[in-house]
């Protein structure tokens, strides 16, 4: 798991997770790979860091050691920062996005339509079948 939660009062709090053996490796600029790789990883994780933190603060420490590691690994400040950027408004559209969705599901039941709860029980050969609970 990637993630490290906390209770802070009546809240929980999310933040990422780095085991400590992590090497970062992350792929060289000179590498054989296709150009759009890098710009792919970058775009995928400036998302993953947005999605996984719930504090502002926490996920742009997150994103500037990100930035750091990959110029450590030889990638041109002035090359990755057009790329950090878009990554960002791409984030912030996708979690817009994301948002809205969730609001509109929510919001979308009718008054007076029932709700539907689901119930997942784990298996055991003693259970009553689903037929039988259904007839309760």
């Amino acid at each position: 798991m990637d993630l490290t939660i906390s209770i802070e009062g009546e809240r929980l709090s999310t933040t990422l997770y780095e085991k400590p053996q992590n090497l970062y490796l992350y792929l060289p600029p000179h590498s054989s790979h296709p150009r759009g790789i890098a710009a792919g990883l970058i775009i995928g994780q400036v998302l993953r860091i947005r999605r996984l933190c719930s504090k502002q603060e926490d996920a742009n420490e997150h994103i500037k050691q990100f930035f750091r590691r990959l110029c450590k690994r030889g990638h041109e400040p002035s090359a990755l920062i057009p790329i950090f950027s878009r990554a960002e408004d791409n984030a912030r559209a996708f979690l817009r996005r994301n948002t809205l969705v969730e609001y509109n599901k929510q919001n979308k039941s009718k008054v007076g339509e029932p709700q539907k709860l689901f119930l997942h029980l784990q298996y055991h050969p003693e259970d009553p079948t689903a037929h039988e609970i259904q007839e309760l």
